[in-house]
């Protein structure tokens, strides 16, 4: 297993689905999908442990409402694997929340 801090967990990339340049989020977590688009990247075993060799594109697939907030469900291209992860509402970059609701209407 890959051992990282929060700080190095918290940083920028480049969408792999749209190109966008994503900015570390502003409030201290880390971010693990894009603001734009809502796809992710299979990094993670478990939430922000970076430990997942898969690499594979994780497209937004279904919502979910929980005391947590609003949360999108990923699921990989590659593998299969599934996880959700909660909506962002970033003071720079936050995540598309029109998105968001029209993936909810659709599944």
């Amino acid at each position: 297993m890959r051992l990282m801090t929060k700080k190095s967990e918290n940083s920028g990339f480049v969408c792999i689905n749209c190109g966008a340049g994503v900015l570390r989020l502003a409030g201290g977590s880390y971010r693990n999908h894009c603001p734009f688009c809502l796809h992710s990247r299979h990094v993670d075993v478990e939430p922000g442990d970076r430990a997942s060799d898969c690499g594979g594109l994780m497209r937004p697939v279904g919502t979910k409402l929980s005391r947590k907030g609003p949360q999108v469900l990923h699921r990989c291209d590659a593998c299969g694997f599934e996880r959700l992860n909660i909506i962002n509402d970033d003071p720079v970059q936050p995540d598309n929340y029109e998105l968001f609701l029209e993936i909810m209407q659709n599944t």
